[in-house]
């Protein structure tokens, strides 16, 4: 009763902010995002009848304060009268830090606990059940550029493209490793609550996934660039005119943002875009990715610099 599974953190470029519905952990409106390759997050589950108790290792070292948040996710695809769970997570980047390290975990988690169990799970009801622990974690099930629609009282989540239908590299400039002060939960709460932009917010995104959409379906560059960029300044508006005040970003994410536009000037195809931490992600063709890279390295306070290309979904690696 074990298993072993890989999944990759996604980047929302339609994003969401805030719930609809708390208790089942559904995202106030849709949104559309790239899956990626080369970050990963893996997860190995053990069942055992004779335990006592969950327990939970990330890279290496006992991790208390998430186990509660595991536990409920397993008893959501196991029941609650599972046998104990040993699991153990390994993780090849800084992990709550706004890198998407809870969506890539949480999908991993369910993979690898269904085949565990011996479950025949749909794709579809595996990410419902990894969207229930982590609203961005359904769409790392799937592979490429994925969009999520809210399906009444309940989501549904589909590929629109797969990673050779556009390729598409994202660079992840880190400047900060450290995990953020405020989750992204509690977060969206206090935004949801105080924003006086919030319910404008939530009347617009409907018309940016659309946008969105179809600049994936016609393969258009600079109209993904444009609904994305307005995208993501639209929700830290969001955020920064909350009480109090929800500001990620430090003097290295604004000084990211002004390298990219220093590329676009000078005709580099790339975009930005952020979310809850003060890491920024650069959208490019794959030709322009080296010089993009190149001009991260040597912005001033970028501490680390991560390229992937778009990749697959959640996938089992070995196990039952």
């Amino acid at each position: 009763m074990r298993a072993t599974s890989q999944a990759q953190p996604n980047i929302a470029l339609v994003k969401y902010w805030g719930k609809r519905d708390a208790v089942s952990n559904l995202p106030a409106a849709g949104s559309l995002s790239l899956t990626l390759d080369s970050l990963w997050t893996r997860m190995s589950v053990k069942f055992d009848e004779s335990g006592n108790a969950d327990a939970l290792l990330v890279n290496g070292e006992e991790a208390p304060a998430m186990l509660p948040r595991v536990s409920r996710c397993l008893d959501d695809i196991v029941g609650v009268k599972r046998p104990c769970a040993m699991v153990s997570s390994e993780c090849n980047f800084p992990i709550a830090a706004g890198l998407a390290s809870s969506a890539s975990s949480f999908a991993a988690l369910v993979v690898a606990a269904s085949h565990a169990f011996g479950l025949e799970s749909e794709t579809l009801e595996m990410a419902r059940s990894a969207g229930r622990a982590s609203g961005s974690a359904a769409r790392s099930l799937y592979a490429g550029i994925v969009e999520l629609q809210l399906a009444d009282d309940a989501i549904a989540v589909a590929s629109i493209a797969a990673p050779r239908d556009w390729p598409l590299t994202v660079t992840v400039a880190i400047t900060e490793k450290s995990a953020k002060k405020i989750g992204s939960g509690p977060a969206m709460n206090i935004s949801q609550q105080t924003s006086p932009f919030y319910k404008e917010w939530i009347s617009r995104q409907a018309q940016d996934l659309a946008n969105a959409r179809a600049a994936v379906e016609s393969r258009d560059f600079a109209a993904l660039a444009a609904v994305t960029e307005h995208n993501c300044l639209k929700m830290h508006s969001v955020m920064w005119s909350s009480r109090p005040s929800l500001v990620y970003w430090n003097s290295a994410t604004l000084t990211c943002l002004e390298t990219v536009r220093r590329l676009q000037a000078d005709g580099v195809p790339a975009f930005f875009t952020i979310d809850a931490g003060p890491q920024v992600k650069i959208i490019s063709e794959p030709a322009a990715a080296e010089d993009v890279g190149a001009a991260l390295r040597s912005t001033n306070g970028v501490v680390d610099v991560m390229q992937s290309p778009l990749g697959d979904g959640a996938r089992l690696l070995g196990g039952k």
